[in-house]
């Protein structure tokens, strides 16, 4: 990820809105959300929702697909790593016990076991 994609991202992400919304499809995983089910859970009118997610799209930081009548959006998940790699590229500086706190962070992820989490 360069620094231009990354203020981009940056900039969807700093809406509190589309930080819900992300967050959201990070959980909802690969599977996605159509918009519908975002613009409920949210507590706002499909037309919000569809701004917002037009701007995380414009961003990378989602991906879309129809079915049958609704559009399933999903984390762009190697765009949100790419961003996180770029915070992280020179954050050691030679002394990789202070990135040690971030990396530790992917110990919430444990890896897929038979494809069940």
């Amino acid at each position: 990820m360069d620094e231009r994609q990354a203020l981009d991202a940056f900039g969807a992400l700093s809406q509190e809105t589309r930080l819900q919304i992300i967050r959201m499809l990070v959980v909802a995983g690969p599977e996605g959300m159509a918009a519908g089910s975002i613009a409920q859970q949210l507590e706002v009118s499909a037309s919000n929702v569809s701004f917002h997610l037009k701007e995380l799209d414009r961003a990378g930081l989602v991906s879309q697909q129809r079915d049958a009548r609704s559009i399933i959006y999903t984390a762009n998940y190697e765009a949100l790593s790419g961003l996180v790699r770029f915070l992280m590229e020179d954050c050691c500086s030679g002394h990789p016990d202070v990135c040690l706190p971030a990396t530790a962070a992917a110990a919430c992820c444990p890896p897929l076991k038979d494809n069940v989490r």
